[in-house]
């Protein structure tokens, strides 16, 4: 019987590329809309908190209507690791975070939301958690869950209970997919489907893929300009329409089990 390379030594191969060669080792994804006053200094706090890595910022503007664009232009004359993108018409939170995503050249992104209630600081520990050396080999994302949230009452009340509702009927293993920090292998999010708000599903839809996904501590911070984009009604509506479009997804999902290699040299025309 010729020898068999198994999952973990397979794990590159399907998604868990450590490298792309020369270039940044991260990438960060910012989705920006409407957020004067605040998109400058969120890239200058992104920087400051990565000086030890090479990394790259792209910030992807949804086609703001206050000088957000402005601001993002003149960050990128003081710090050159910005990219500024931006989208024709307004497309959406996920469609922000997946032309990021396209266009990183890192074979790790961190995706931070461009409120400012996300914590900088936190990129370099789920980075270094996600690439530690003795990570299961199909670890494909260490996703953020925030510990104090510092919103109005109305809104954490409601996002308690989507919460809880989406963990029971996905069994995706996470308290909070609604924390934009998330850290990932770029190659495995391009194998997961894509639709309008599938980064709120990133775990599951992980998981389905057969990716491992772990979860840790993050702080969040009072938001200082602009106003939510969301409204509590208008998140529920769009969840339960969501959750119903993900159950199928995890239904008609077919795993191999196990993928095995031949190893070269090991006689194609002998195997038992």
């Amino acid at each position: 019987m010729p020898n068999i390379v198994g999952n973990d030594e397979l794990a590159p191969l399907f998604g868990v590329r450590r490298s792309y060669g020369p270039g940044p080792v991260l990438s960060v994804v910012i989705p920006m809309l409407d957020e004067e006053g605040g998109a400058a200094s969120l890239v200058e706090e992104i920087a400051a908190s990565l000086s030890h890595l090479d990394f790259e910022i792209i910030a992807v503007d949804d086609c703001s209507r206050d000088k957000t664009l402005a601001e993002l232009a003149a960050a990128a004359r003081r710090t050159p690791q910005l990219r500024v993108l931006r989208h024709g018409v307004n497309a959406g939170q996920s469609r922000a975070v997946r032309t990021g995503i396209l266009a990183a050249r890192a074979p790790i992104v961190v995706t931070i939301d461009g409120d400012g209630q996300n914590d900088p600081a936190d990129i370099p520990a789920l980075h270094a958690a996600l690439t530690r050396s003795d990570a299961p080999a199909l670890l494909a994302m260490v996703a953020g869950e925030r510990q104090v949230r510092q919103d109005a009452a109305a809104k954490k009340t409601a996002s308690r209970l989507a919460n809880a509702i989406r963990r029971r009927i996905l069994d995706d293993g996470a308290a909070d997919t609604g924390c934009g920090l998330k850290a990932f292998y770029r190659d495995a999010y391009l194998k997961l489907p894509y639709f309008d708000h599938s980064h709120r599903y990133l775990p599951a839809l992980m998981r389905r893929e057969g990716f491992q996904v772990e979860f840790a501590p993050v702080n969040h911070r009072a938001r200082a300009f602009g106003s939510s984009k969301y409204t509590n009604l208008g998140r529920l509506a769009v969840a339960l329409s969501d959750l119903k479009g993900v159950v199928w997804l995890k239904t008609r999902a077919r795993s191999p089990l196990t993928i095995s290699e031949l190893e070269p040299g090991c006689g194609y025309d002998r195997v038992d």
